[in-house]
């Protein structure tokens, strides 16, 4: 019996136009207990030549966190695993890494803009020093909706989500998780901000819409930082 052939799938991204792209951002942010002093972090990512943010925890005076960026995933073991491991008196804290990759909805006009620009400028702008990142995982109820369902529902939070942009409260990176999460989350998410109140409101406005309120199983560890250091300063 002859076997049907296989069509290999499309996994590349796709904006307006007809854009197609197979470029990805990657991002990890890894956190650190007994580490008082963040420069240890910042002298390593100085070290290895990173492309990194590095924040004080603001829930914990004796933590930090380092995020890190690259187009080349493998960057996060021969770049930043050696800087970690120089590391003196710092410990991995798991419970707060967090790992994803950029991607489109479909409805992007520059690609190159989502995909890369926009989220290493959010990440490294001294004017936006405080961060809320935190992992999510959706129920599988979401992924049976068909298509037009969805992007209402995901309009309905991408419309408040560019109403603080325009106010400058507050600023997304959006990262797609799967298969990169210990704990099987879909979505890494950091907020910037130059303020912290109005990162936590927007938080709290998310909550109120369908896709928060009907189709989030959990959110959360929340890391909250403000940044010291940038590999751009």
């Amino acid at each position: 019996m002859e076997r049907p052939q296989v069509k290999a799938p499309d996994i590349s991204e796709k904006g307006q136009g007809g854009q197609s792209s197979d470029e990805r951002l990657f991002m990890q942010l890894l956190a650190f207990d007994d580490c008082p002093n963040p420069s240890e972090l910042v002298e390593a990512a100085k070290q290895h030549n990173l492309n990194a943010t590095v924040y004080e925890d603001v829930n914990d005076p004796t933590a930090a966190a380092m995020l890190t960026w690259t187009k080349d995933p493998a960057d996060f073991v021969t770049k930043v695993r050696p800087a970690v491991q120089a590391l003196g008196t710092a410990v991995l804290n798991p419970a707060y890494t967090m790992l994803g990759r950029t991607y489109s909805i479909g409805y992007e006009s520059d690609l190159d803009e989502v995909l890369v620009d926009r989220p290493i400028r959010h990440a490294a702008n001294p004017a936006w020093p405080w961060a809320v990142w935190y992992p999510l995982r959706r129920k599988g109820e979401f992924s049976r909706l068909d298509r037009e369902t969805q992007m209402a529902i995901l309009k309905e939070h991408g419309t408040i989500g560019m109403g603080f942009g325009a106010g400058d409260f507050g600023h997304d990176i959006r990262l797609a998780s799967h298969g990169l999460d210990a704990n099987d989350n879909d979505f890494t998410i950091g907020l910037v901000g130059k303020e912290l109140a109005p990162l936590s409101i927007l938080v709290q406005t998310m909550r109120k819409t369908q896709q928060t309120a009907l189709y989030i199983e959990h959110l959360g560890p929340f890391f909250v930082g403000h940044a010291v250091w940038r590999s751009t300063d």
